[in-house]
């Protein structure tokens, strides 16, 4: 949040220079990212959490400031009503609001501007917006955009006269309705979006940006002037799926002041009618279908002062939450408080001490002895699982935390029927899911539905968790193994590549071969095994799994590695090698085989011939379809050939490549396919 110095100099002077104010505002919870002086100004750029969205403007920050240093908040003065004439019809005439979805709209206020004319606003205003990173529009936005970044609470003013029958509506949008927003974005709208609409169409989308339809033009001459309170999930989540940004948006997200919704309408008509003339028709249409109750919180100051661990004086106390508008009132020896509008954030004890500590000075808290921090240790596991989770997020991968348990009919989607019965904890409050899970995939199948359900795609998801499978003897206990299972809904392919980049990770020098398998879940199974040993499988699951989990048109892949043993492949130094000093020389070469002819097989039929110069060999691509008979593919590999000791010449290498292909065909029939052979 960049804040102005002389913007916040009219609501609490202090005489301070910037350093100092950003210094006294960081050691209230506000770090400053830094402070860029201007010609006439200074602005200071602070970091406000995500709880204290009545911080995200100028009024906010003055606040504080004022509680720090004692200084007086002056708050600018709004008085509106006496513009409006006798004669005059009153908003209430002229427009009606009408919320059809309290839950997400608690508050929707509407005044009525006329006579307004459009155009540049002065150059104070210019240069305040652009110093907080603004850009000026015309006179009547530059007014709305100086009222959010003033009070926090961010209105919209709409052309009047573009307002289909004068009536605006809160509601869910209709699935394919759609909007082009004022930034000229075309917004595919869905039924869970809420938007400002007149009697014939959407408007506005709630709380994040306008329609271009009733933008604020240089023809604007009566504005219709919105200010209110919409859910911060809802307009999160919208503002997500639309990938559409903004002011408004950040702090409804954040929460704004319910209660303060009227002041913010009066101030921000009163800059408009300031900045672009015109009268403000008297009243307000103000819908406020359910008003909430004033929270009161008490605080102990003996809780107070064995908390903090030192004794704050009790007038200090009370002047502190008094000059932070929490109107302490003396209950024995406690203090009661009126928790104001704007601090959301507030709900306890503990919250109203954290109020006291952090004006008071967390600095006047003595440090009695030496404070001695024992570094644990990251140890080899924890180190696996963070560089899993690391790689894996760099490959689009959501890690989920799933219960340890499913129900009887996802189980047996895994388990092969041997005598042994899946285990099963006696415990009635957990009804059908009672089962231990032998697999992470099913319950990573289940998250990719839920998400598919919500249109979230593409959904790529993993989890590290403890598996449990009987032991088969005498005593109860369960194998306990960890997996690292990994479910998306796109290509095999794409996840075997995943995998395959996965190990390399943790062991530059693995070699991973993708074996066909037989499994009971999936149609087109395979194991995994690095240097000889099984590691894991993948496959693409089958109909049988699909109809569980009700996946119409999609066949979702899944992997499941054991971690312990990718615990081995992650131990031991790692082998460094230099960088070379000699160019490579890759070729790639096209090959027609018969369709059960795997990539390993192809990669063993490589190695029979391969020199010493053969760095490595990569798989780029298969073909079936028009020039390729019926029960062939075509493979394309790339191979890539180094001499550690100079140069490679082109014919040296096709003497290489020459004895790797007389290898392919004589192994395992492979012919080169050439643009005749096509």
């Amino acid at each position: 949040m960049k804040i102005s110095l002389n913007w916040l100099n009219d609501y609490v002077r202090t005489e301070l220079p910037a350093q100092k104010i950003a210094d006294i505002l960081s050691d209230l919870g506000f770090p400053y990212e830094g402070i860029e002086y201007l010609k006439d100004d200074a602005v200071i750029d602070f970091e406000i959490t995500s709880n204290r969205g009545d911080c995200l403007s100028h009024i906010g920050i003055a606040r504080e400031l004022a509680a720090a240093t004692g200084k007086e908040l002056k708050l600018p003065a709004v008085e509106i009503e006496p513009r409006a004439t006798s004669d005059e019809s009153r908003a209430t005439e002229l427009v009606s609001v009408e919320i059809n979805e309290p839950n997400l709209c608690y508050r929707y206020t509407a005044r009525v501007i006329t006579g307004v004319k459009i155009g540049p606003s002065p150059d104070w205003l210019i240069k305040r917006l652009e110093a907080v990173g603004m850009r000026s529009v015309n006179n009547v936005v530059d007014a709305t955009n100086y009222a959010m970044m003033e009070t926090g609470q961010p209105p919209h003013a709409f052309d009047y006269d573009k307002i289909t029958q004068k009536k605006v509506i809160v509601r869910k949008a209709i699935a394919g309705e759609q909007l082009i927003s004022i930034d000229g974005s075309k917004c595919e709208l869905t039924s869970d979006m809420l938007v400002i609409a007149d009697a014939k169409r959407a408007v506005a989308i709630a709380g994040i940006m306008g329609g271009l339809d009733t933008e604020v033009g240089e023809k604007t001459s009566t504005i219709l002037l919105e200010e209110a309170y919409f859910d911060p999930v809802s307009i999160r989540t919208t503002s997500r799926k639309l990938s559409l940004p903004s002011e408004a948006a950040f702090r409804f997200e954040r929460i704004v002041d319910v209660e303060k919704i009227d002041w913010a309408s009066k101030r921000t008509a009163q800059l408009i009618v300031q900045l672009a003339g015109g009268k403000i028709a008297g009243g307000l249409v103000d819908c406020y279908p359910v008003k909430p109750s004033q929270k009161q919180v008490t605080m102990r100051l003996s809780r107070l002062n064995h908390l903090l661990g030192i004794k704050v004086p009790h007038d200090h106390a009370v002047k502190i939450l008094s000059a932070l508008s929490f109107q302490p009132r003396q209950n024995n020896e406690s203090l009661i408080c009126t928790v104001p509008s704007w601090r959301s954030d507030v709900y306890r004890e503990a919250d109203l001490i954290e109020e006291v500590a952090r004006v008071y000075g967390y600095d006047k808290v003595p440090a009695e002895r030496k404070i001695v921090i024992e570094v644990v240790p990251v140890d080899a596991r924890q180190k696996l699982v963070q560089s899993i989770g690391a790689y894996l997020n760099g490959c689009g991968f959501y890690e989920t935390i799933n219960v340890t348990f499913i129900d009887n009919s996802t189980a047996a989607l895994f388990s092969k029927d041997e005598g042994r019965e899946n285990l099963a904890v006696r415990d009635v409050a957990r009804k059908g899911d009672n089962i231990l899970r032998s697999t992470l995939i099913g319950s990573l199948l289940g998250v990719l539905k839920t998400n598919l359900n919500v249109k979230n795609t593409p959904c790529r998801i993993f989890e590290i968790s403890d598996t449990f499978v009987p032991s088969g003897k005498d005593t109860v206990l369960p194998i306990e193994k960890t997996r690292l299972s990994l479910v998306c809904d796109g290509d095999l392919r794409d996840l075997r590549g995943v995998i395959e980049g996965l190990l390399k990770n943790i062991n530059k020098t693995v070699h991973v071969v993708f074996t066909p398998a037989d499994l009971l879940w999936a149609n087109l199974g395979a194991q995994i095994a690095v240097n000889g040993r099984i590691i894991g499988t993948a496959g693409i699951v089958s109909q049988v799994v699909k109809d569980k989990f009700d996946f119409k048109t999609l066949s979702p892949c899944a992997a499941e590695l054991e971690l312990d043993e990718l615990l081995v492949l992650h131990s031991g130094p790692v082998k460094i090698r230099p960088i070379p000093r000699f160019p490579a020389i890759e070729r790639d070469l096209s090959l027609v085989v018969d369709e059960q002819i795997a990539w390993a097989d192809i990669i063993a039929a490589v190695n029979k011939k391969a020199c010493g110069e053969l760095e490595d060999v990569r798989f780029v691509g298969i073909y079936r379809g028009k020039g390729i008979a019926a029960g062939k593919k075509s493979l394309t590999l790339s191979l890539r050939f180094r001499d550690e000791d100079g140069t490679l010449t082109h014919d040296t290498v096709d003497g290489f490549e020459k004895a790797i292909l007389n290898s392919l065909t004589d192994s395992i029939g492979a012919e080169l396919r050439t643009a005749d052979s096509r």
